[in-house]
């Protein structure tokens, strides 16, 4: 495997700062990822890091992405009416080009650029770029942006660019537009598939340089509108430009302003940007607030100054430090900052949930899948205002979710696989397989496990939080719902004795039915049944717990009966789980009876083979026939639940189950995986280091923390950032490295810091509680502030810290 470093410079990434991302030189063909990569957002709105004079071309594509913002379309597919829900690709409000006199206007790919420099600087959340170029008069200009998506504001956007003629003076002519004629198409294999979601409401100029914009989406009927000012200073004096043109058409309107710049002097045109829409709370005209928002002047830097505070603020609560190993340090920060531009404290305001591919780009449609599970630790533990708000996304469409089971013969609520704005079934009913280039039946909304991502981040969130007040209001109510179905789900079988399921998909996602069977889903999916009993064991804690009043509240909405609780405690007794004679987890009944695959024969002849269910398709062949695995699947419970919680659920089903059964099942597994997830490798570096395989672990921390920052899957990223692996890295630092696992009545540590980090250091809220840890190889620092202290236990030893005073514990090497 190539280390870091390598790769670093075969792709041109400047890795020596832990606060940046740099790129040194103009590459065409990977603007894409760029564009993904250097995306600024504020939970709000995210746009991605396009030059600002670009259009969308085979090389760029800009986009602005508007948390909850979505709209259907209908296309006619294969003979069929397909009708798909979409993340809308705002009107882009960066544009901005100028040109020198009578010449061309400056795009980047069009022009000799003699030197350029873009950095994303991500503790005060600026994407800045330098070029210097010269135009077929040998003219050389040297030009500086600085780009801003407040994030103390999540209505202002501002770009502030910088103009140098170098040896000549000229007039210079600027142009910049607000643009509503802008596509879906970010996404080659969706291309095939209807993309205009606007029409054009109303459009126009007001006072002297201001100009704004209001579309519709066509069918959801969300208004968005933006407005924007330019101003131009020569130094730090404002000059009055020449407008020279007013560019008005039906879908977006532009202005053209002129000025005459002097050799050698620095011209600065600052363009500051209002977006509102009609989903925003307290506001009734969005085209209106937009240009009361600019009434007043405002400046680049003003604005910059706010938002590099905002930042700070949450660098304060979010940040991670490694020391050692910098690549390590760099990509964390790089986590966080994406994670905190897709959802952030301006979140509690928003009705949205969590993009599994952030406000970065259209794929999965900007919807919201399983993938939440492996961030909202982030969350929970540094601004728990935003998961609960997250979490009352959730809640908000616990009526859909009751629809769907009804609809598909379920009591209780049954939560759609892919979820957009209403909460219904978004999983598209075809899928376009790019290696064959055909359209096939689609059977994802058969992972029901979704469910279970739901409850578990429900359950954590009052876990660490200790916020009873949303567990009995909100909470509650989602678990006992989820409990309902699948206790309606389960079938009993007199002959065993046992209970099981039938007609799911596990998160493997390869295998969507039996080989030969014309009926989509599998048989006792062995996580499925292993969740079922832990939701139930959750849903009987739960009832323990609420208030009477509460209780009796929750059970009449749901409809919710007596005998359905006996239902639950006879069934976290005898739920099915089938184990070989070795101690193996059967993935599903039927599992052990599949083909093995020609690991090595396929490698040879593909190279990649993460996608290995593409590639048995356009072979003529079925993933269903062989056992081969997309990601963790009989596994998952592992990563998920501790070993004594897996450990009580083995017992009360009386199956066999002691430490040796993860090790067994992980060397049987890991030879069968393909990797075709980024979660893949999250869940198996997590498996590795508490079976203490360090080695493994870290190669395995590697490519977990380079997947999106190179684009290790092959293209996905300049589609979107992923927010599951995002999520995973900052986890496996937490409870894989770090070690801290968080119990009812104290802190457990058991570091395991890989062997190039020298110092970790992080701060989390637990229950209020906020712990700031420095972990070294032989030493822990910890310090607790709030109201109360709480118990830290290390490697098996319990302190007792005192409330605002440093405990330094120190600490002898792991026992292998």
């Amino acid at each position: 495997m190539e280390k870091a470093s390598q790769i670093s410079k075969n792709t041109n990434i400047e890795t020596a700062f832990p606060w940046t991302i740099v790129y040194e030189r103009f590459e065409p063909a990977e603007e894409g990822l760029r564009e993904a990569l250097c995306t600024l957002g504020n939970g709000y709105l995210g746009t991605r890091g396009a030059a600002c004079e670009s259009v969308a071309s085979k090389i760029h594509y800009p986009g602005t992405y508007i948390a909850g913002v979505y709209n259907r379309l209908t296309t006619n597919v294969a003979g069929r009416r397909i009708i798909n829900e979409d993340l809308v690709n705002c009107p882009n409000w960066v544009f901005l080009t100028f040109r020198v006199g009578n010449g061309e206007w400056f795009y980047p790919s069009t022009n000799r650029i003699l030197s350029f420099n873009q950095k994303l600087n991500m503790h005060k959340g600026v994407l800045s770029r330098k070029i210097r170029f010269q135009n077929r008069k040998r003219q050389r200009t040297f030009i500086e942006t600085n780009r801003i998506v407040h994030m103390q504001d999540p209505h202002y956007a501002a770009l502030e660019y910088i103009i140098i003629p170098e040896n000549y003076s000229e007039w210079i002519v600027v142009r910049t537009m607000l643009d509503g004629t802008v596509l879906n198409t970010g996404v080659e294999r969706y291309r095939q598939l209807n993309s205009k979601h606007w029409k054009p409401n109303s459009l126009g100029s007001f006072e002297r340089n201001g100009i704004f914009l209001s579309m519709k989406t066509s069918q959801s009927r969300v208004e968005v509108a933006q407005a924007a000012k330019i101003r131009i200073f020569a130094g730090d004096k404002e000059i009055k430009p020449v407008i020279k043109h007013l560019m008005k058409g039906k879908e977006r309107i532009g202005q053209e302003f002129r000025f005459f710049a002097r050799e050698r002097r620095t011209y600065k045109i600052e363009k500051i940007v209002s977006i509102y829409t009609s989903r925003d709370s307290e506001i009734k005209n969005p085209a209106v607030s937009t240009r009361e928002a600019l009434r007043k002047p405002l400046r680049f830097k003003k604005l910059l100054k706010t938002h590099k505070q905002a930042w700070e603020k949450l660098w304060e609560r979010f940040d991670i430090q490694v020391e050692g190993h910098t690549f390590s340090q760099r990509i964390l920060r790089f986590h966080i900052f994406h994670l905190l531009q897709t959802a952030s404290l301006h979140n509690v305001k928003i009705d949205a949930g969590l993009p599994a591919r952030g406000l970065h780009g259209e794929a999965y449609r900007g919807h919201i899948f399983w993938d939440e599970l492996f961030a909202f630790g982030l969350y929970d533990l540094h601004a728990p205002e935003i998961s609960k708000s997250l979490l009352l996304y959730r809640y908000r469409r616990l009526p859909r979710a009751w629809e769907y089971a009804k609809k598909e013969g379920y009591k209780g609520a049954m939560f759609p696989w892919q979820s957009g704005s209403s909460g219904k079934e978004e999983t598209q009913v075809l899928h376009l397989n790019p290696l064959s280039g055909k359209w096939g039946p689609d059977f994802s909304r058969r992972q029901r496990h979704i469910s279970f991502a739901v409850v578990y981040n429900v359950w954590q969130h009052y876990k660490n939080t200790g916020d009873f007040g949303f567990l009995a209001r909100y909470g509650a109510e989602i678990i006992l719902s989820i409990a309902r179905f699948w206790g309606s789900l389960l079938k009993y079988d007199h002959n065993d004795g046992r209970y099981h399921t039938k007609g799911v998909m596990g998160p493997d996602e390869f295998h969507e039915r039996l080989p030969g069977s014309s009926r989509p889903g599998l048989k006792d999916n062995a996580y499925t049944n292993l969740m079922i009993v832990w939701t139930f064991l959750k849903a009987q804690e739960i009832i323990k717990i609420l208030p009477e009043g509460h209780k009796k509240r929750i059970m009449k909405k749901i409809k919710l009966e007596q005998k359905e609780f006996l239902r639950w405690d006879d069934v976290i007794h005898k739920m099915k789980v089938i184990i070989d004679e070795k101690g193996i987890i059967s993935q599903f009944d039927g599992y052990f009876g599949l083909k093995e695959l020609d690991w090595e024969g396929y490698k040879a002849e593909y190279g990649n083979i993460r996608r290995m269910d593409r590639i048995l398709k356009a072979e003529g062949k079925s993933p269903d026939d062989y056992k081969v695995s997309k990601q963790t699947d009989a596994l998952m419970i592992f990563y998920l639940l501790s070993f004594s919680e897996i450990e009580d659920i083995f017992r009360r089903l009386k199956y066999a189950f002691n430490k040796n059964t993860l090790r067994k099942n992980y060397a049987y597994y890991i030879k069968r995986v393909s990797h075709g997830s980024t979660l893949s490798e999250v869940t198996h570096c997590y498996l590795a280091l508490i079976l203490g395989k360090p080695k493994e672990a870290w190669r395995r921390f590697l490519n977990v923390i380079e997947s999106d920052i190179y684009d290790t899957q092959g293209g996905t990223t300049p589609e979107g950032i992923h927010v599951g692996v995002m999520g995973g890295s900052l986890d496996i630092v937490m409870r894989g490295f770090a070690g801290v696992h968080l119990a009812e009545d104290r802190i457990k540590i058991e570091p395991r810091l890989p062997q190039s980090w020298k110092r970790l250091k992080f701060k989390f809220l637990y229950k209020g509680i906020l712990i700031s840890l420095v972990i070294k190889k032989h030493k822990i620092s910890i310090l607790i502030q709030g109201q109360v202290t709480i118990p830290i236990e290390i490697n098996g030893k319990l302190h007792y810290p005192l409330l605002g005073k440093i405990l330094k514990v120190p600490v002898q090497k792991r026992k292998k």
